[in-house]
């Protein structure tokens, strides 16, 4: 079993990446491949396979499709990936995914940098060891959102959003049009991923934010999406996806100033015997 790696910065990689050997295929002279297919045992289960690299004077951690794989849950492999970023001292978690469009004024291949979400899933109370009361008015950070806007914004699929709200749904099937029609006017983009993921990293004191593509209309929006489109925008636009998330980390510093870590607290929900216990 593999020792855990010290790193800072980690890449929860999705769809907009899977279709490439993230990051070696981007070929940048930035970066640096350190070790392959680290396994790690958690009190979870073991972790997906890890990928180390560094980027400059950084280490960043990643691994593929959110940990999700056979067998495993989603709860589970959340809790997997976010107990080693925490023993590996992660602080700053950008996630990369597909979503479909809720409001009919994205197209496809827009990436919307989501600015707050909605939770729909059943995946509410994963967590670790639930230490903390997490405070969620600011969930996704501002500062990794504004270095993914900046990235994007230089290497555009298509238009940039520099806000949006992302509602959470269990998948893994797609929605109905009647479930994308109780979002309208409330949410912008529909997927899968967001929660648990930004529960745990304000568990464990980290950032977070998230770079989503439009990879198809939600049922009931615009028109009928097509399989062959979203294919295509899976191989076609990985590289770019790609640029973008290491543009964006290129540009990180170590310092945790946005506040987010704050926003957790001893919990409450423990047994309170006055002040002599």
């Amino acid at each position: 079993m593999n020792a855990i790696p010290q790193a800072s910065i980690a890449i929860i990689g999705g769809s907009g990446t899977l279709s490439m050997d993230f990051p070696a295929a981007l070929a940048r002279q930035d970066v640096e491949i350190i070790q392959r297919e680290m396994v790690f045992d958690t009190p979870y289960g073991q972790t997906p396979p890890l990928l180390l690299f560094g980027l400059g004077n950084k280490k960043v951690l990643t691994c593929r499709m959110h940990g999700w794989r056979s067998g495993v849950s989603r709860a589970d492999a959340s809790r997997q990936i976010f107990w080693l970023f925490r023993e590996a001292g992660v602080k700053k978690i950008l996630a990369e995914g597909g979503v479909g469009s809720v409001n009919h004024l994205l197209d496809t291949r827009d990436v919307v940098v989501a600015s707050d979400y909605i939770d729909q899933s059943m995946r509410k109370d994963v967590g670790l060891e639930g230490h903390y009361l997490l405070i969620m008015r600011q969930a996704l950070c501002p500062h990794l959102r504004e270095e993914l806007i900046t990235a994007a914004e230089a290497r555009p699929l298509n238009r940039v959003f520099r806000r949006g709200v992302y509602a959470v749904t269990d998948g893994r099937h797609f929605e109905s049009p009647a479930e994308v029609a109780t979002f309208k006017g409330h949410a912008d983009i529909i997927g899968q991923s967001l929660c648990p993921e930004v529960y745990l990293a304000r568990e464990i004191g980290a950032c977070y934010a998230g770079l989503y593509t439009v990879v198809n209309y939600g049922e009931g929006v615009v028109k009928d999406w097509e399989h062959s489109e979203l294919s295509q925008i899976f191989y076609e636009d990985a590289d770019k996806i790609g640029h973008i998330l290491l543009d964006a980390i290129s540009r990180l510093d170590d310092k945790q100033d946005c506040g987010c870590a704050d926003l957790r607290k001893p919990t409450l929900l423990k047994k309170v015997y006055g002040p002599e216990s």
